[in-house]
């Protein structure tokens, strides 16, 4: 008899993610000058005859029911892959015996089978808010834990229920399409960051956990109202559910990637715009910018203002709808102060912006 279906499904889904980290690593054009074939494992013999060692992938792991259950799946199945598996807990220090609970994760991962493991102690600013400066501090740690032990990828353990989540919190923020698309299934610097559970909520997750007899620990921030997401999970979405029925949850994800689709062909479409816009001493020209769909302007906008300096993460839509206006809405209107000190002008039919 096979494993159950709750396992088998989180299974599936960290197999198909390794296939394609083994996929990309065989395209990988180093080499290892001092191994015989008969060294490595298949996973790390390329068809033209230079080999890599086998790549690494670690698990985040803080021992809640969606990552312990990766971290089950992930131990399982790489092996079978000739795959390395390693897994990394993220200390925040946020409550009394965090210290304690990182050891517990961490102990747990070995026993599965995980190697290397670390538990990394981080602390927490106050910059964006509670939640945004500890998911910073977190994936800081979670990035150097991987250049450390040179890491092809971790994987992530968030769900459908999450990326639903993600969706209503952009939704809530009115920040656009890019907002919207929530989490990428891939991202971070070189792909590094790999979510396999997306398409799969929370209740396999925890099912598979159980019947797998693997203890979790819940985070009592996820049910602490003081936290908006937390809010949203056990206020928000149910109050949906109730109104609308059932399904909330996996139409918000489906849109999620329709919204992920719509703003990389925009994105696209500005990149390929800027060009044409910006004069021979590379300022943006206003009468060509006025020519431009309104998505894709707004997206030359915000680049722009992040190659002056202003921070990705603080600039709001609020923030290009202002810049916009001295495109659209010209009355004379002064500078705009934007996010990292810079300004947004325009001067002689020439949008000028900078720092300072």
């Amino acid at each position: 008899m096979g494993p159950h279906p709750a396992v088998a499904a989180i299974r599936l889904a960290v197999r198909r993610v390794l296939h394609d980290l083994l996929t990309e690593h065989h395209r990988a054009p180093a080499a290892v000058p001092h191994a015989s074939p008969h060294e490595l494992p298949p996973s790390s013999r390329l068809r033209s005859g230079r080999e890599v060692p086998p790549p690494l992938v670690l698990v985040a792991c803080s021992g809640g029911a969606d990552s312990m259950a990766l971290a089950s799946a992930l131990a399982f199945e790489a092996p079978k892959l000739g795959i390395s598996a390693g897994g990394v807990t993220v200390d925040h220090g946020l409550q009394p015996g965090s210290d304690l609970r990182a050891a517990e994760v961490v102990q747990r991962m070995r026993e599965l089978g995980l190697d290397p493991v670390d538990s990394v102690a981080v602390t927490v600013g106050r910059t964006g808010g509670p939640e945004a400066a500890a998911r910073d501090a977190r994936y800081a740690a979670l990035d150097t834990a991987a250049e450390r032990h040179g890491a092809t990828a971790v994987l992530l353990g968030h769900t459908r229920d999450d990326q639903a989540e993600t969706v209503l919190l952009g939704l809530a923020r009115g920040s656009g399409t890019r907002s919207l698309s929530g989490m990428a299934a891939v991202s971070g610097a070189g792909g590094r960051y790999r979510r396999p559970f997306l398409e799969l909520d929370r209740q396999t997750a925890r099912k598979a956990c159980m019947v797998q007899s693997l203890p979790v620990w819940d985070d009592p921030h996820n049910a602490d109202p003081a936290y908006t997401r937390s809010r949203l999970r056990h206020e928000g979405l149910p109050a949906l559910e109730k109104a609308l029925g059932k399904g909330v949850v996996e139409a918000l994800a489906r849109t999620a990637q329709l919204s992920r689709d719509d703003a990389d062909a925009l994105d696209s479409w500005a990149s390929q715009a800027e060009a044409g816009v910006r004069d021979a001493a590379g300022l943006l020209e206003c009468a060509k910018l006025y020519a431009l769909p309104p998505a894709v302007r707004r997206r030359v906008l915000r680049r722009a203002a992040i190659e002056a300096g202003a921070p990705a993460g603080s600039l709001f839509a609020r923030h290009i709808e202002e810049i916009d206006r001295l495109i659209t809405g010209w009355r004379g209107q002064g500078a705009i102060n934007l996010p990292g000190k810079v300004v947004a002008r325009r001067q002689g039919g020439r949008l000028v912006i900078r720092q300072g």
